[in-house]
């Protein structure tokens, strides 16, 4: 499988990464950032941390989904998944960011 990371900017003039598997499927989404550099850092952040399966914090959202957190070495959240239907798609979402984020190109839509 194909991922890639896409950069987009709000009309709030905000810069998000997203993760997208070959589908375009969001596999992880970043917060807001106001520059792009720091929106580039988020995403070499993403493929330097998503090799460690210690850096996946799974989580279930109030509705019973899973989704999982993507946390840096310092704790500081990077990335957040969608909800997912069930704990088998959340699951193959971390392995395929785990899999394929450290070498996925980016697409700069913004």
């Amino acid at each position: 499988m194909s991922v890639k990371f896409e950069i987009t900017k709000n009309e709030k003039g905000e810069f998000y990464f997203k993760l997208l598997n070959a589908d375009g499927k969001t596999l992880l989404r970043s917060e807001g950032y106001n520059a792009k550099a720091s929106c580039t850092n988020g995403v070499e952040s993403v493929r330097k941390n998503a090799v460690d399966e210690k850096r996946y914090e799974p989580k279930t959202a109030s509705d019973g989904r899973p989704y999982f957190n993507l946390k840096a070495s310092n704790g500081q959240i990077i990335g957040t998944s969608p909800m997912f239907a069930d704990a088998a798609a959340c699951e193959a979402a971390i392995a395929a960011t785990k899999a394929d984020a450290a070498d996925a190109p980016v697409d700069d839509k913004s």
